[in-house]
């Protein structure tokens, strides 16, 4: 059963698990949308940092309707993380992870903003497999899947190269999220030719890089609901990743951080090279 969905899967059998998250959100998000009472919102690690019960319950409705698509298969999400940490260590076992954002840019949700999604990507040992991205007020479902391309509504997207001496626009991490050494690696980025801002949504700053609206992020923390789908979607749109190391990311951790996603190869090399400081 594992390997037949597997296969299905990366022969583009996606639907499925795009209704999944489809009725998900239309179940525990949008209803709550610009609805939240101020009890339902609850601060984790501080004011940047927030649960919501659509959090909760999204991440819950999409916990049994993933592993009843796919038995023997484990979730890695943001709230049963918060829970319990050992739970994390499922992306290093065998059986197939299904990664899960359930509202990834929360501050968003929480100020009424549209501007948030919901991730899921479908690991094995490590390796991404398939992914997808679904901004439920904005309308739109990015789909990735290994070797097959990257879609946004169904139709193919590429991420390009940006032009020759533009400018690069660049998502970066929230001061709050980095050590003083990431920090220091971030202010890197202020020179001549590069534009930093601080990122909104981790998903849809990878959505815009995959489709060629954004050329790069430079992000400083690593858990892998908030990279995993959208990594997987830049990659299969022609772009590339890399951690400070030159090394491509990995979803199971031990990173150098800052990372980077860009749009190419080259402009990813030229953001490693500006976090490392020569």
């Amino acid at each position: 059963m594992i390997e037949e969905f597997l296969d299905h899967i990366l022969a583009g059998g996606t639907t499925e698990v795009e209704e999944a998250v489809r009725k998900a959100a239309a179940a525990e998000i949008t209803p709550r949308f610009r609805q939240l009472a101020t009890h339902e919102i609850v601060e984790k690690n501080g004011p940047h940092d927030l649960v919501t019960i659509a959090d909760q319950a999204a991440e819950a409705h999409l916990t049994a309707s993933l592993t009843a698509l796919l038995p023997g298969s484990v979730v890695v999400g943001e709230e049963a993380v918060h829970a319990d940490p050992a739970v994390y260590d499922a992306l290093q076992g065998d059986a197939p992870v299904w990664i899960v954002d359930p509202v990834d840019g929360t501050r968003q949700f929480v100020r009424g903003e549209s501007g948030f999604c919901t991730l899921v990507a479908l690991a094995r040992r490590g390796e991404l497999l398939a992914s997808w991205t679904y901004a439920p007020v904005l309308d739109e479902m990015a789909v990735a899947v290994r070797g097959r391309g990257a879609t946004l509504n169904g139709l193919p997207i590429r991420a390009g190269a940006p032009e020759t001496g533009a400018v690069l626009d660049v998502a970066t991490s929230h001061p709050d999220y980095t050590t003083e050494d990431q920090k220091r690696a971030l202010l890197g980025l202020d020179v001549d030719g590069v534009r930093p801002r601080p990122c909104g949504s981790a998903g849809l700053e990878y959505l815009a890089v995959a489709r060629g609206a954004l050329d790069a992020t430079a992000f400083s923390w690593e858990y892998a609901w908030d990279h995993a789908a959208g990594l997987l979607l830049v990659v299969e749109a022609g772009g590339a990743h890399t951690t400070l190391a030159g090394e491509p990311f990995r979803i199971t951790g031990g990173n150098a951080l800052p990372f980077t996603a860009a749009r190419d190869a080259a402009t990813a090399e030229r953001i490693r090279t500006l976090l490392r400081g020569r």
